[in-house]
């Protein structure tokens, strides 16, 4: 006992300086604020908090998880930035969507999130800054690209400062037995990525689309023979029973989000730039816009094409790359490709998700392995 008294003590110290290296950063944080207020800045720099979190977890030796690490500086931030000013932001709501749970993985918990019925919403909030940022879906691994986000970066002139990525696990929420179920309401994206359970454990149940997972869980409690596809956090918050969890096709399922405002993201040596343009509707066009990517070997990781809504088979095309729009050889491609498509738009360069980066390294190592 006599040992565990000291290790005690000991523990007892270090919470002590703890807390005062945290009220000291607290103290920090508001001479910042003023700094910030004096001079018209943004308070919020997606591209510094990922870029102090990065850093802290390379100094850690491994004792503490680089996941509690994450969590433990991602709150310390939120805080001490609430204390320069609590930010505001829009999400597609009501509370305990899965937009919602990204929200605060990116900002934490102490602002002041507002949720939004629409995706549609959460870009007039930002765009009449009723808002400061917003969050929105933009791809699923399994259900694919949202392609109602695309077309509302085509209608507004906001920008993209930074990403989410997150694991998605669906439930199936219901307060009867699933023999009684008539009807499942959701998001439509659920549906999509929950295909072959539905399939098998549900054939002939109407499914309803709601504008939201959250939403799906408030429809269902008022429906006797309801249920919904939503997250645990869901069921906890309307008091609905998870009676099938982990419904979702793929166990991977991820899905990623975008963080909109005016302006986008500093440079951080990992990035990420996403740009819209149209092309000429004659053959080869597209081929020659991309091909100042190819000649300077820049990675193009996602290419989508949305109609204009202006002219009948014209076509918008939607490109995210690897890396920031001042590195030269992507400024340059730029400058390439302005010079020859009909129109051209940078919604943003912004810092990769350390989560996808992690995973793609992850994946990386386990191909080496099963090669080796």
């Amino acid at each position: 006992m006599d040992q565990m008294d000291k290790l005690r003590q000991r523990i007892d110290e270090i919470d002590c300086d703890l807390v005062a290296l945290i009220d000291e950063r607290a103290r920090l944080a508001c001479e910042i604020g003023e700094f910030k207020r004096m001079n018209n800045m943004s308070f919020f720099d997606p591209s510094r908090q990922k870029m102090v979190i990065q850093k802290a977890i390379e100094r850690g030796t491994g004792d503490f998880p680089a996941s509690g690490i994450k969590s433990v500086f991602s709150e310390i931030m939120s805080h001490c930035l609430a204390l320069e000013r609590p930010i505001r932001i829009g999400y597609l709501g009501p509370e305990a969507t899965f937009t919602h749970m990204a929200a605060q993985k990116e900002f934490g918990s102490a602002h002041d999130f507002q949720p939004l019925t629409s995706v549609a919403d959460v870009f007039k909030a930002v765009k009449e800054n009723w808002v400061d940022y917003g969050l929105v879906p933009i791809e699923n691994s399994t259900g694919g690209i949202v392609y109602n986000t695309l077309d509302l970066f085509a209608e507004n002139d906001l920008k993209v400062c930074s990403e989410i990525t997150m694991p998605i696990h669906m439930h199936l929420l219901s307060n009867i037995p699933l023999s009684k179920v008539r009807r499942i309401y959701s998001h439509p994206q659920p549906f999509l990525q929950c295909q072959k359970w539905l399939r098998e454990n549900m054939p002939g149940v109407i499914q309803v689309e709601t504008d939201s997972t959250a939403t799906g869980v408030k429809q269902a409690k008022e429906d006797e023979f309801g249920a919904a596809i939503a997250s645990e956090l869901a069921a906890k918050l309307y008091d609905f029973k998870i009676t099938a969890r982990s419904i979702e096709d793929k166990k991977d399922n991820t899905t990623r989000f975008l963080v909109i405002s005016h302006v986008d993201g500093k440079r951080t040596g990992n990035d990420k730039t996403l740009i819209m343009f149209s092309a000429d509707d004659k053959p080869g066009a597209l081929f020659r816009l991309l091909q100042p990517f190819a000649e300077r070997n820049i990675n193009l990781t996602q290419i989508e094409s949305r109609p204009t809504r202006e002219k009948a088979w014209e076509y918008l095309f939607f490109v995210d790359m690897l890396g920031h729009r001042d590195d030269p050889p992507i400024a340059e491609a730029l400058k390439s490709l302005e010079n020859e498509c009909r129109f051209l738009k940078i919604l943003g360069s912004y810092p990769r998700c350390r989560d996808a980066v992690e995973n793609e390294l992850a994946t990386s190592t386990l191909a080496s392995k099963s090669k080796s």
